[in-house]
């Protein structure tokens, strides 16, 4: 008997959260390492009673024991669900039970309850309101200027020039087409949380595309963005949703742009002699790059880099964007200095067509 009971204590002691075993008189019969930290005691607390044990309380100050009366409840009950409580020194734990029964509607032979600290839920809560603050933020700057330059209409219409009121709605677009992008990296986050994200791939030129966005980036900065194209190239045909490629394009040159100095290039490749073949879209900075021991973060929801503003979702997008269509992407230095981001994506096989 001995030795079950210690091959029991042994087991208990291994799992990650605390549990405690009571009997059927309601005393504690066993209590795991992990338990006997939070509960204090230790050795101690087998053998007496489970209420003196558990003292556990809600916000209000009422017990556990008393509010779940776990051997006094309905005889279909058979376990009791998982919810936040206070331990005597205040810290939160999450608290669930097995309820156990010789028979279905029998009475309690033994109670089983289970203790997890409440840190995972803690740090959950504060990317929730990471989340909320970066939204907020974010929304908040373009919605001022659009409320701000719509109200100046409103009040000034006969006394603005029509230019004025062109740069106006100028601002005004520019402002919302910021919001809806704003709303769409945070509809492409859920989807890559949920793996709900879809792909529509199919054959696309990589040098027309990347082109593009370079061009558009270019337009709307005074910083130096050049294309860099390998000689004799005229197409890159790679396998890819071209929505999503030109997306992980932007938000590679955007951030260079945001984040790093000097001039931006783009360079496209080729990589035909790994497996399998892939196309590489490089973009390189002249800031002060990412020192190595970050590199692991910036791919994770809300990093940046800097205070240069920004949502902190570009990269992770990247990252997701990229994984979903079975590309890699590396972050190491710049030759002359920077940051370089190298996106590996696969070419268009013979398989494919």
């Amino acid at each position: 008997m001995a030795d079950h009971v210690a091959d029991a204590q042994s087991l208990a002691d291994a799992l990650p959260d605390g549990v405690v075993v009571v009997d059927a008189e309601q005393r504690v019969r066993l209590v795991s390492a992990t338990a006997a930290r939070m509960l204090g005691g230790g050795e101690r607390l087998v053998g007496r009673d489970a209420a003196e044990v558990l003292r556990l309380q809600d916000q209000e100050g009422r017990d556990w024991w008393a509010c779940t009366r776990p051997f006094a409840g309905l005889s279909t009950i058979t376990g009791i669900p998982e919810q936040s409580w206070l331990l005597p020194d205040g810290t939160e734990v999450l608290v669930a039970a097995r309820v156990l029964r010789e028979r279905p509607g029998g009475p309690v032979t033994g109670l089983t309850i289970a203790l997890r600290s409440g840190r995972g839920r803690a740090r959950l809560d504060r990317e929730r309101s990471d989340l909320v603050a970066t939204v907020a933020h974010e929304l908040r700057s373009p919605l001022t200027g659009v409320k701000g330059f719509v109200q100046a209409m409103l009040n000034r219409w006969d006394k603005l020039s029509d230019e004025q009121k062109k740069l106006m709605l100028t601002t005004v677009s520019a402002d919302s087409d910021r919001l809806s992008r704003l709303i769409a990296e945070l509809l492409d986050v859920a989807r890559i949380d949920t793996g709900r994200l879809q792909l529509y791939p199919r054959p696309c030129d990589a040098v027309v595309l990347v082109r593009r966005v370079v061009e558009s980036v270019a337009a709307g900065t005074a910083r130096e963005i050049d294309l860099d194209l390998p000689a004799g190239v005229g197409e890159i045909e790679v396998l890819a949703d071209p929505d999503k490629l030109t997306q992980v394009v932007t938000n590679l040159v955007e951030n260079a742009v945001r984040h790093g100095e000097g001039q931006v290039v783009v360079a496209l490749g080729v990589a035909p002699d790994v497996e399998p073949p892939c196309a590489t879209i490089t973009v390189t900075d002249e800031g002060e790059g990412i020192p190595a021991e970050l590199r692991r973060r910036v791919f994770t929801k809300f990093w940046k880099g800097g205070a240069r503003g920004g949502s902190g979702l570009g990269l992770y997008i990247v990252g997701g964007l990229v994984k979903a269509h079975g590309g890699t992407v590396e972050i190491d230095d710049a030759p002359g200095g920077g940051a370089r981001i190298t996106v590996g994506w696969p070419l268009m096989g013979e398989d494919d067509l």
